[in-house]
């Protein structure tokens, strides 16, 4: 049996979400850049699996000692996973925001969406411009 891996590609927001697509399928979190402005991570609240979201949409609420912050969606589609390990870890967000601080999994419907997004070196650079 032949096995197809997809090249997987990350891109960010200018609302410091990441995101990693492979396939039709997008992988969300924040950076580490927004969870080191927050501060302490102390409650996570991610989407629902089998909520619709568009991209921009507000779909999950992070809260720190410092504020709180709405997630918002960089690709529309439906939310077929969300990381439940966050209610009872958030500081995951801080320590792995990157990896294990994963908010959901948005199965996309229109990759032409990810054209707005930025690459590692573009999103580096607008980091730059927020200091």
């Amino acid at each position: 049996m032949t096995q197809h891996f997809t090249q997987q590609v990350t891109f960010y927001t200018e609302d410091h979400e990441w995101v990693t697509v492979h396939g039709d399928l997008a992988t969300v979190g924040i950076t580490k850049y927004a969870a080191d402005q927050l501060g302490d991570v102390v409650f996570v609240e991610t989407p629902e699996v089998g909520k619709t979201v568009k991209k921009g949409d507000e779909m999950a609420v992070v809260e720190s000692v410092k504020a709180a912050s709405d997630v918002y969606a960089p690709l529309s589609g439906e939310v077929i996973d969300a990381n439940g390990e966050l209610a009872d870890a958030p500081e995951k967000v801080n320590e792995h925001p990157e990896t294990e601080g994963w908010f959901c999994v948005i199965k996309f419907s229109d990759g032409a969406e990810t054209k707005g997004l930025m690459d590692k070196d573009a999103y580096y650079e607008f980091c730059k411009g927020q200091a």
